[in-house]
């Protein structure tokens, strides 16, 4: 068998079909925007829930979309889902790691609406202030009477995302929850550090991101919600004894 045989012989089938379709899509995503203009981000990106483009699949959908300007989006994503997912699907079981992974993703979108629900005024009311000159008061006035209700739908529809991203932190949580001691080499550390340790750095850099607004472009609170569910779901099944810890790393 050739190398590449081998390499795909060696990824899980669920890892496998996830990073296929997640690379297909995104090529489609590119290739119709460019020859027919049309950009299926509209329908399969998870839009807030209050926007006239809303649709509940989305919460499934939007994670195996991603940026169309580039390639880094869609490689980070998919780089890391290959250098974990295989191992954590080896672990809990196809039907199970599926099951997982999907609900880590919309555990990340139903996050992602709850950090929308609560931001969207803030960002929305200074913005139409500025721009035709009001004051707040006066804008919130105008909302209190529905005279801006199609200003709020178009508003509404422009806040979208996109990505794996969520369903990933959900696999890299599984990770250092089920092999906490292993070690990893991190740049631009010199020495390993340990799963358990990685993660939660991780989680503590998205929190500070999402809390600060830096890197405001970034979905940071959704990535913890699949932190969040992630850990909910193998707490659970650690305590049911479905699953346990791996290859004794304890």
């Amino acid at each position: 068998m050739n190398s590449r045989g081998s390499f795909w012989a060696n990824i899980p089938p669920v890892t496998k079909h996830l990073l296929i379709i997640n690379f297909l899509l995104w090529l489609a995503t590119i290739v119709l925007q460019r020859t027919a203009a049309l950009d299926i981000q509209d329908w399969l990106g998870l839009h807030y829930w209050r926007a006239s483009d809303f649709n509940a699949v989305q919460l499934v959908t939007y994670m195996f979309m991603h940026d169309s300007s580039g390639i880094a989006h869609v490689f980070f994503n998919m780089f890391s889902l290959w250098m974990f997912g295989g191992i954590i699907e080896r672990s809990m079981g196809v039907k199970r790691y599926l099951f997982y992974y999907l609900s880590c993703g919309i555990g990340a979108g139903l996050v992602q609406e709850l950090t929308w629900e609560f931001s969207w005024q803030s960002l929305f009311v200074p913005s139409f202030a500025n721009l035709n000159h009001l004051t707040i008061d006066q804008v919130q006035q105008l909302m209190s009477t529905g005279r801006l209700d199609q200003y709020l739908d178009s508003f509404y529809n422009s806040m979208v995302t996109v990505g794996a991203s969520g369903a990933v932190f959900g696999i890299l949580l599984a990770f250092g929850y089920m092999f906490p001691n292993m070690p990893m080499y991190i740049i631009p550390f010199p020495f390993p550090i340990k799963a358990k340790w990685m993660v939660l750095g991780y989680g503590v850099v998205e929190l500070f991101f999402g809390v600060s607004g830096v890197m405001d472009s970034v979905a940071h609170f959704a990535h913890l919600g699949g932190m969040i569910f992630g850990f909910i779901i193998l707490w659970y099944w650690r305590h049911q004894g479905a699953i346990g810890r791996g290859n004794g790393y304890y």
